[in-house]
């Protein structure tokens, strides 16, 4: 043990004696930790964002509809959606059979509703709904209540609305939940107000369907089919049990519509589960470009610590014959100038994770990301300095401790 303490005591005066070069070599590996940190700390945060908006539309969820696309062209198409009320019924009465957790029948009124209250007005993405959709797109209720079974069966013009409806159409000088709005010139009772909802990042890119999640209001599908006289569904979205059997699933429910209506009508499906292989793989790559990138800094750093050991090595090449002379021995010597490269790389890993630290906050104030650098990629960023120094100094060490005494002590 004292000799390892003496070791590391040589090692660090005979850094302090060489302080320029010592800094410089502390600053390629600090700029190599920091960029590797910050890269990954920000490409985690990144992550979380676009999953959380994600989630706004269900990570589990399917979407079932027609595609005109896929059908004879030459024959004349029948009218309708090719799902209505009689399929959605059926199929819920088959959802364990299927795998399905949660269906829910999605209508889409003619065009963009305004939803109005006195002088008050604004366009509204009007959608009915039924029972199930909260759960499948994970909503949840800033006040008021959800719609219930008998809002449903009953055609009940009640409604659910999004945070920018009530700000630009509702009284705020009392509670949204009771007040009362007109959708198509009917009036509708406001039973409940959704939470906010982000889809900005996914927005920015153009992938989130043309959809603002603040811009809602949902009402019982029956009460939608009841006003446009039709009983047409927009398309089945389901919350499949399994993520991984998402596609299967839709197979099974496209097989189900085709065997109830065999003639006229094509169907095509969605998985959220497909945009998320496409997201990580995306991402992964992201992350990857920026790691590698990142880590030419470290690998840099690191050859600027061969460099410096190899040219002290040189510098004290009597000084290496003289502690041999009096009986140092190879491990000795390769100890001291590993201890050296060692403080260096340990020294520029704990000023990187500072520095990659305090730049990530930055990045995610600039950006809106969440830092979260996570303990493991801390440890992870300083056991990888520590081995970019010790391998580093490892080759001009060996060749400090091969030396024989004689040849160094003639060296002029």
């Amino acid at each position: 043990m004292n000799r390892f303490l003496d070791s590391l005591l040589q090692a660090r005066d005979a850094l302090f004696d060489h302080k320029l070069r010592t800094a410089l070599s502390v600053l390629g590996i600090t700029i190599g930790i920091a960029a590797v940190m910050a890269v990954s700390t920000i490409s985690k945060g990144g992550n979380h964002v676009i999953y959380s908006e994600l989630e706004t539309f269900g990570l589990n969820s399917v979407w079932v509809y027609r595609d005109r696309h896929g059908e004879n062209r030459g024959r004349t198409q029948r009218a309708g959606s090719g799902i209505v009320t009689r399929d959605f019924l059926r199929l819920q009465l088959e959802a364990e059979e299927l795998g399905v957790r949660h269906m829910t029948p999605v209508v889409y009124p003619p065009g963009r509703w305004q939803a109005s209250q006195s002088r008050r007005s604004s366009d509204a993405q009007v959608l009915g709904v039924g029972r199930d959709y909260p759960a499948i797109v994970n909503d949840e209720l800033a006040e008021g209540r959800l719609f219930t079974s008998l809002d449903i069966r009953e055609r009940r013009p009640v409604a659910l609305v999004a945070p920018s409806i009530v700000e630009r159409v509702l009284d705020d000088s009392r509670e949204a939940a009771g007040q009362t709005i007109r959708l198509d010139g009917r009036r509708f009772m406001v039973i409940g107000v959704l939470a906010s909802k982000s889809r900005d990042f996914l927005s920015s890119i153009g992938s989130a369907g043309g959809q603002n999640a603040n811009d809602r209001v949902i009402i019982p599908y029956t009460t939608l089919q009841a006003m446009t006289g039709s009983k047409d569904i927009g398309n089945l979205q389901l919350e499949v049990e399994r993520f991984d059997e998402a596609a299967l699933v839709a197979e099974r429910v496209k097989q189900r519509l085709l065997q109830r209506h065999p003639d006229g009508f094509s169907y095509s499906s969605e998985t959220m589960a497909s945009y998320i292989v496409t997201t990580n793989r995306i991402l992964g790559g992201v992350a990857v470009i920026g790691i590698v990138a990142a880590s030419i800094s470290l690998l840099v750093g690191g050859m600027g610590i061969m460099n410096m050991m190899g040219t002290s090595v040189l510098e004290r090449t009597r000084e290496i014959g003289v502690r041999k002379a009096i009986g140092a021995t190879e491990r000795d010597i390769l100890l001291q100038f590993l201890l050296e490269a060692g403080l260096i790389s340990i020294t520029g890993g704990i000023l990187g994770l500072l520095i990659g630290g305090l730049a990530s906050v930055a990045l995610a104030l600039v950006t809106g990301f969440p830092v979260m650098p996570s303990p493991l990629s801390i440890i992870g960023a300083l056991v990888t300095s520590i081995l970019v120094g010790v391998l580093s100094g490892y080759l001009p060490a060996r060749r400090a401790a091969r030396m024989k005494p004689v040849d160094a002590l003639n060296t002029q």
